[in-house]
């Protein structure tokens, strides 16, 4: 595997000196600065471009270029904005970084109930907890029809925690489902955001499906013909949430996914934590069954819980077997003879990174550090044994 970390742009308190001394030789990120939709710019790509490779590293992965949210919808100037998105596909083949990754979820990129969850050794976790997404979703949003979204006991136990919350809980609660990373959404407002989710009323699984095929439909030859793999990124989590169809969680959404349109461009970035919260996911079993269509790997570990919450745990614990991952990984780089980029995602904020009240939640250093040393001595360790 080609180890690459994610890099927020000369603002990110992880610098790439940092990641240099970590051992990754990708880098991971995207034109943060520019607004979703807009033409990503040959002087803009070259200015990144440029600044990675003196510090002696590659632009191994763009994530991501956005998808904006009326190609989602097909609405409005979406021909405009699939104009705009083929204009930066042949902008970043001409600066010669060629591999992107991208999502089709609305609204929200990954979604959290907690940033920084303690966890029982002193550093902190991102968590998903079911009944502080439905307090959120019932009480604090007021969304329409959430009684149809959640068991009736999630609801009940959702406003018996609400009643005991305090303001500042409260204010927490919001603050960290509507934070968003560089390059996604801005933080939201609650009034913002009711009338971002309004825009998908009456749209369904299928009829986002339909629209994710059309958007592929027309981006995909071009991929193809300047050399380009494009590699969607599962729901995260991988079900629905506000009332949103999530379409990518699953293997049968993976096979509808390379049968909208065939060819090598239209891959997977494969991450075993948004793919591994859904209990349902065999991921050796898909590894295998997508071989050939996996560009990009997410590596992380989530402990899955009884009612659906989930938090991110170390990477080599957790709720999928990591070593299987990783051995199946290894047999499938032979077999096609690559090396498949891939980032230690969503590591632990630890040890001094816990002072630090400005990285990225998920995004500090230390954290995904040991997670980068752990699975490169679990890929070292099957490599040395020849496992099969």
């Amino acid at each position: 595997m080609k180890e690459t970390f994610r890099w927020f742009g000369t603002s990110d308190t992880v610098s790439l000196s940092n990641i240099k001394q970590a051992g990754a030789t990708g880098i991971v990120t995207a034109l943060h600065h520019v607004d979703n939709g807009e033409v990503w710019t040959i002087k803009d790509i070259e200015n990144v471009k440029n600044t990675i490779e003196k510090n002696g590293l590659e632009w191994a992965f763009i994530e991501s270029i956005p998808v904006h949210e009326n190609i989602k919808l097909r609405q409005g100037d979406y021909l405009k904005r699939i104009e705009n998105y083929k204009q930066s596909l042949k902008n970043i083949a001409q600066c010669g970084v060629k591999n992107v990754c991208y999502n089709f979820m609305p609204v929200l990129d990954w979604t959290r109930t907690h940033l920084y969850w303690e966890l029982n050794d002193g550093s902190t976790a991102l968590r998903f907890d079911k009944v502080e997404m439905a307090i959120f979703e019932a009480f604090i949003l007021k969304r329409k029809n959430v009684d149809k979204s959640y068991d009736a006991s999630i609801l009940r136990d959702a406003e018996m925690h609400f009643d005991n919350m305090s303001p500042e809980e409260k204010q927490r609660l919001e603050d960290s489902i509507l934070k968003g990373l560089p390059g996604t959404v801005d933080d939201l407002t609650i009034p913002k955001f009711k009338e971002m989710i309004a825009q998908y009323d009456g749209i369904s699984h299928a009829d986002l499906k339909s629209n994710l095929s059309y958007f592929l439909n027309q981006i995909i030859p071009l991929a193809e013909e300047l050399g380009i793999k494009m590699a969607i990124h599962p729901d995260d989590p991988p079900f629905d949430i506000l009332g949103l169809p999530r379409i990518i969680k699953s293997e049968r959404d993976l096979d509808d996914l390379v049968n909208f349109i065939d060819s090598p461009s239209n891959g997977i970035t494969f991450c075993t934590g948004s793919l591994g919260a859904n209990p349902e996911n065999d991921l050796p079993k898909m590894i295998e069954k997508f071989k050939d269509r996996i560009h990009f790997l997410h590596l992380r570990n989530v402990k899955r819980e009884p009612n659906g919450s989930f938090y991110e745990d170390h990477h080599l614990e957790g709720s999928s077997d990591m070593y299987e991952v990783v051995k199946t990984v290894l047999k499938i780089e032979k077999e096609r003879n690559i090396s498949i980029p891939m980032r230690p995602d969503h590591g632990h904020q630890m040890l001094d990174d816990l002072k630090n009240t400005t990285t990225y939640a998920g995004y500090s250093a230390i954290g995904r550090l040991k997670g980068l040393a752990e699975l490169r001595g679990l890929s070292m360790g099957i490599l040395k044994s020849d496992i099969r």
